[in-house]
């Protein structure tokens, strides 16, 4: 805080991720097929967010975060360097829309990627919001692994498919 106001959040776009260590500023970032896993280790008061484009590399030149294992291996290597310990990770997932009809659905790419990663990494996924057709914003406060979701309007979607919505305004996962 500066002064009594609580500061800034610190924006992530495609392809980026960022840890943080106690007392730092919340993380945000926008979704649609993409997916952020939020992972923090609460003894340890740190934290972090990816934002992955794709599941893995196929011959592209975009960068090696956008990709999913590699965006989760950078991020928990930095949550380590800040004093994580592996066996207190704790993930909560978000993203993985359906946003264009009649394309492949890279959402569900996305969440079956995440979701097989943490399995396989034996770090628990307490919480997901996963899937819909919505696109989402998302806080995340590192340190304590608080998160607050906001389904965003009609204006975010592209050719909506018939896909069970998600209801609701925010969504606040403790």
């Amino acid at each position: 805080m500066i002064h009594g106001q609580e500061l800034r959040p610190q924006h992530i776009s495609q392809g980026e991720f960022l840890a943080c260590a106690a007392g730092s500023r919340s993380i945000t970032t926008i979704l649609g097929s993409c997916v952020a896993c939020c992972l923090y280790d609460a003894s340890a008061q740190v934290g972090g967010m990816n934002h992955f484009l794709l599941p893995e590399r196929s011959g592209s030149a975009i960068a090696a975060a956008s990709f999913g294992v590699n965006a989760m291996e950078l991020l928990i290597n930095d949550l380590m360097k800040l004093g994580a310990h592996r066996s207190g990770l704790r993930a909560k997932l978000f993203g993985g829309a359906r946003m264009i009809a009649g394309l492949s659905d890279a959402g569900r790419k996305n969440c079956d990627f995440a979701l097989a990663f943490l399995q396989q990494q034996e770090i628990p996924c307490v919480s997901q919001s996963l899937g819909g057709t919505q696109a989402r914003r998302i806080e995340f406060w590192p340190d304590s692994g608080r998160a607050r979701q906001r389904l965003l309007g009609e204006a975010f979607r592209i050719d909506p498919v018939p896909v069970p919505e998600l209801r609701g305004g925010d969504v606040e996962l403790f």
